[in-house]
């Protein structure tokens, strides 16, 4: 006897849902291409950084960039999307100053201090320690155990920057400027790892726009503090200077750090972190191209480790977790 025609078609869509709940999530275009907007226009933004500290105090720099790509996003939803918008609760308000001032404050403003005294491409390989910390972070407060091919991508892509940055290490690089930019790292990794945990508000641009906001405030407070307008002239700022800050508020503000928020709530943290592999290689390049900085063998073996390192975060990163095995991850 064979089963009524809505049994099998019941018994069909349970097989399809089960299917489809054991069936890895696709990553989709959007998420690739918010991926190669951080990976290739934050990469460029230590020489911007650069160029702007030419003329310009740190902290104060940072914080033009991070208050007018605030105003200038929080700005746009306004007209966009009306008041309703920009409304969040105090939680989710705080959520989103607190993740702002732990990445723009003490990640990014910290980097730009650092860049003070340490070449851009350097920089950005010191930065590119943010996955460990990230990965670090995952296993001892978020209580998931790693996979063994993600340890291996981040090992792998520490030993590419070991051999980036050994030629860099021989010469006369201030230590105060490594120990602040390493600092920088962790903050950025504190940040990242706790806007995944708390209430963030559920529209990403408002989100962005109030981090950028509360971030921005803590680089002038600290600006401030540092007596960064003592002698300030805004003559004497270099049209170059204007035009790297320009070039950080649209590109590397409200481009790719709104992308940046957006991955962090769609993709796998590991899969986000991999920007600060490929970054350096970025930042590298165009300090060979722009700025005449020697591209090395060691810069090139270096480079080539730190892909392999990306390659095989992102295929672990696409992988469905193991039967059974909790994942935490959103």
């Amino acid at each position: 006897m064979t089963a009524p025609a809505s049994s099998r078609s019941a018994k069909a869509s349970a097989a399809a849902a089960s299917s489809d709940a054991t069936r890895p999530a696709r990553l989709g275009g959007a998420v690739w291409l918010a991926l190669a907007v951080v990976y290739v226009v934050w990469g460029s933004t230590y020489l911007a950084i650069r160029i702007t500290l030419e003329t310009m105090p740190s902290f104060l720099s940072a914080a033009a960039r991070f208050l007018t790509a605030g105003l200038l996003l929080t700005g746009f939803v306004l007209v966009r999307q009306g008041p309703a918008g920009l409304r969040v609760s105090l939680r989710q308000f705080g959520s989103a100053a607190l993740v702002g001032v732990l990445l723009l404050t003490g990640g990014n403003g910290l980097v730009v201090l650092g860049e003070r005294s340490v070449p851009s491409g350097l920089a950005a390989l010191l930065v590119a320690a943010v996955p460990l910390w990230m990965v670090l972070l995952t296993a001892v407060v978020g209580g998931e155990r790693p996979k063994r091919a993600e340890l291996a991508g981040v090992l792998l892509g520490l030993v590419g920057l070991a051999v980036l940055s050994a030629p860099a290490i021989g010469g006369d690089i201030a230590p105060l400027g490594v120990i602040l930019i390493i600092c920088a790292t962790l903050t950025w990794a504190a940040g990242s790892f706790a806007s995944k945990r708390i209430p963030m508000p559920g529209n990403v641009l408002a989100a962005s726009g109030y981090q950028m906001l509360a971030g921005g405030l803590g680089d002038l407070l600290i600006g401030l503090v540092r007596g960064e307008t003592h002698g300030l002239d805004l003559a004497a700022v270099s049209g170059r200077s204007w035009l790297a800050l320009a070039y950080l508020v649209l590109f590397g503000s409200l481009l790719a750090f709104t992308a940046y928020a957006w991955l962090l709530r769609s993709a796998p943290l590991t899969l986000v972190a991999t920007y600060a592999y490929v970054n350096p290689v970025v930042a590298v390049l165009l300090g060979w191209l722009i700025l005449a900085e020697p591209l090395t063998g060691p810069t090139l073996a270096g480079g080539g480790i730190v892909v392999a390192g990306v390659c095989l975060v992102v295929s672990v990163s696409r992988k469905p977790s193991k039967p059974g095995r909790r994942s935490s991850r959103t």
